[in-house]
């Protein structure tokens, strides 16, 4: 196949205007592993690591049903400090907890593991992950490399290239955590202007994929309202009830805190799209879930 014939996910999806509306994954707690050399397709699960060290910080992850991504500075900066891993939770309100530390031999990594466990450091600067993970998927390293480059020039000691991080054909796709935001279809000047918005405390609709504490028809409803009231903080929205009133339709409820609107109601709409090729490595197609906020009203 020739260049020009290569299927690149991410262009795909721009082309049929797929919503990124609630499509962050679901989750709170983050570990980091600074790994500077090349990244298996598989993240973590490819490294080859001590055994038990490995078992060790999978099944400590799978417990709390953190996500493990490897992570390294752009251009692989050579640096005869070891190498850093990290525990990063999602408290909500503003409670985030961090605890960083440093690995030498593979059996260092087991720190993680007790690091699960305890209370971490509040005030930590939030820490800015960008997918560049080509061997996962093409269009995160192609989109993703120059927004890393971008933002590693304003927020050098933030930032971490990581492996894949769910969305691929959204990419460029940031994440700040343990904010749990996702951000999706960046560019190097796109991916400036929402982290720097986001770190001033301001939160808007474009480009947002959502909160990865509130689950898709959640995060579609909060989207939705930013678009219609305006960016605001990441917790000036709180939604305070949901019900399922089909199999494919939600009402949720969402309050502001002021001068944000508080009581309204939002109505999500659910539908499979037809079969689409969604990867840039998967040739097969696969139906993806989108979501479409059909009102915003009072309560």
């Amino acid at each position: 196949m020739s260049a020009s014939e290569r299927f690149f996910c991410a262009d795909a999806a721009r082309i049929r205007g797929d919503s990124i509306m609630g499509t962050a994954p679901h989750g709170s707690v983050w570990i980091l592993i600074e790994y500077r050399g090349g990244w298996p397709a598989n993240g973590f699960d490819g490294l080859d690591l001590e055994p038990d060290t490995k078992a060790l910080v999978y099944s400590a992850a799978q417990a709390v049903r953190a996500r493990v991504l490897l992570v390294r500075r752009h251009g692989r900066l050579r640096s005869e400090e070891p190498p850093n891993w990290a525990v990063l939770h999602f408290e909500g309100l503003g409670a985030y907890r961090q605890q960083w530390g440093r690995w030498s031999r593979d059996e260092d990594l087991a720190q993680i593991a007790s690091a699960l466990d305890a209370p971490g450091r509040l005030g930590c600067p939030p820490v800015v992950l960008v997918c560049t993970h080509g061997r996962h998927d093409t269009c995160c390293a192609v989109r993703g490399r120059p927004v890393s480059r971008a933002l590693s020039e304003h927020w050098p000691d933030l930032v971490w290239e990581c492996t894949h991080v769910g969305g691929d054909r959204f990419a460029a796709n940031v994440v700040i955590a343990p904010d749990g935001v996702y951000y999706g279809d960046l560019d190097a000047l796109s991916a400036v202007t929402a982290v720097r918005e986001h770190l001033a405390g301001l939160i808007h609709a474009e480009h947002l994929r959502g909160y990865t504490n509130l689950f898709p028809p959640q995060q579609a409803a909060v989207t939705a309202v930013l678009e219609r009231f305006g960016p605001a903080g990441r917790h000036d929205y709180t939604v305070a009830a949901t019900s399922r009133v089909a199999d494919d339709r939600w009402q949720i409820h969402v309050d502001g805190s002021l001068p944000h609107p508080a009581g309204l109601q939002v109505e999500v709409h659910a539908h499979r799209t037809p079969p689409r090729r969604l990867t840039c490595h998967g040739p097969s197609t696969g139906r993806a879930v989108a979501y479409e906020v059909t009102s915003i009203r009072a309560r």
